[in-house]
Order: C-alpha cells, then sequence, then structure tokens
C-alpha cells in the first residue's frame, strides 16, 4: 500500500470489522470518562445568559436563509460581539439539550455514540462584558472558565495559524479540542475517523448560527499543532486541537 492509498484508508470504515469490540474499556466495565474536563472551581465562573434570556429574533431564524447565505466569511469590522450572542453560539455548537441521567451528553450537534470528545476553547478580542483572553465553555454549567490573559493575544493566535491574519481579526475565535479516549472508550480504533466527522456537525452549526446574529466565520484545519496546542496550555497527546474558526461582525 502505497503512501496516499495508506492515508485513504483513514477514511473508510473498514477498521471496524478487524474490531473486537467485547475489549473495549467500556465492554470491560471501566467507567466512562467525564463528558466535560474537571476544571478548578475557585477559578474565574462567567455565568452565560440563558435562552429564555436571549433576544427574541434569536428564536426566528429563517432556516433557509441561514442555509443559503451561510459561506466562509474572511472580513469582519471591529465591532463586539454581544454576551448574548456569544452564548447563543456557544449553546448552538455545544450546548447540553437534554440530560440523561448520569450522563448529560445529549447536545445541540450529534455525535457518534454521544461521547462528545470535544472541548472548546475561545480567544476573546471583543466580547462585551468579558475580559479579553483564553477561556473554556463549561456546557454542562453554561459558563466561562477563564484561563488566562495573554499578551498580544492577536498575533500570538495568529502565528499559531500558520500567519493567518484573519484567524485573529474577529472578536472571538473558536477552537475546538478533542480528548480521544472519551470516544476511544467506546470504540476503540474506530474512534478517529468518527471524531472528525462530528468536528463537521459542530462547525457547520456555527456557521449557521452566525448567520442568524449578523456575524460571519470561516473554518480552519491548518493550523501549527504543537504551536496551537501550547497556546492552549494543553498537552498535544491526550488533548489537542482538531478545528478552528474566528468569528466577527459583517
Amino acid at each position: 500500500m502505497n503512501t496516499i492509498e495508506h492515508y485513504r484508508f483513514f477514511l473508510k470504515d473498514s477498521i471496524r470489522k478487524s474490531i473486537d469490540f467485547r475489549t473495549t474499556d467500556q465492554n470491560q466495565g471501566i467507567p466512562a470518562p467525564p463528558v466535560e474536563k474537571p476544571f478548578n472551581a475557585d477559578a474565574i465562573h462567567i455565568s452565560l445568559p440563558a435562552p429564555d434570556q436571549w433576544p427574541s429574533e434569536f428564536k426566528k431564524i429563517n432556516l433557509f436563509s441561514a442555509i443559503s447565505n451561510r459561506k466562509s466569511r474572511r472580513r469582519f469590522t471591529s465591532d463586539p460581539l454581544s454576551i448574548e450572542e456569544l452564548a447563543f453560539l456557544l449553546w448552538a455548537t455545544q450546548g447540553i439539550r437534554k440530560s440523561a441521567g448520569m450522563n448529560p451528553a445529549f447536545r445541540t450537534v450529534p455525535s457518534a455514540g454521544a461521547r462528545h470528545s470535544f472541548e472548546t476553547y475561545l480567544f476573546i478580542m471583543r466580547v462585551n462584558s468579558i475580559q479579553k483572553g483564553l477561556y473554556r465553555y463549561l456546557p454542562i454549567e453554561h459558563e466561562l472558565l477563564f484561563i488566562t490573559e495573554i499578551e498580544d493575544i492577536e498575533e500570538q493566535l495568529t502565528s499559531a495559524c500558520f500567519n493567518q491574519r484573519f484567524t485573529a481579526a474577529g472578536a472571538v475565535t473558536f477552537v475546538w479540542t478533542t480528548i480521544p479516549y472519551r470516544m476511544e472508550w467506546r470504540y476503540s480504533l474506530a474512534a478517529h475517523r468518527v471524531i472528525l466527522i462530528d468536528a463537521g456537525h459542530v462547525c457547520q452549526n456555527l456557521y449557521l448560527a452566525c448567520e442568524a446574529i449578523g456575524s460571519g466565520t470561516c473554518a480552519v484545519a491548518a493550523f501549527d499543532q504543537e504551536g496551537l496546542d501550547e497556546l492552549l496550555g494543553i498537552d498535544g497527546e491526550d488533548e489537542f486541537a482538531i478545528y478552528l474558526a474566528p468569528v466577527g461582525k459583517l
């Protein structure tokens, strides 16, 4: 098998037929990993407006218009997002829509086996009432967790994205990391293909939600893997960046 054929094989689901699913950690009785990365309860938390606190126009979305107008946008104004707009975008991409006993993992996007391997990080540049810096979304609590201030945040983010300047030109840049074991726990070596499929579900919801609030986004898969992981403060092995998208007003 040559190199291209080898990597093309990853796109297929053939590997599933070679896995003995009786040996997965799930079927060995090992407890499922948490659906949300643990955090320091004493850290700074910012409560986000709940759906019943959002402007009514957020709930009057014309789906046909959102789909037909959807496109990648790389030019943004300097206008900030409101905290309600940010809350809506986070809910649309990773929000909890239903609790299921001990596993509150039913979200606004589909995921293989409802495993949801992603964490959402935010490089916030211009959001009303929120200090500039790096944050993580806590979907169960519907809160932002402040991680750190970053000196020259736009320049550092741009550098980690191979100097694509639009990646740090919006009001906020979403970065989705994956914790692969959340999916591997159930699917073993079949996990990695569906993680990438799941990433597409998440980002498409961001596109459509942006159209609903007069904003734009552009999905980005080309970045300095090690540089971005370091900027996020993650280990690059058990958790690493997989996709990002800047969001800005038009």
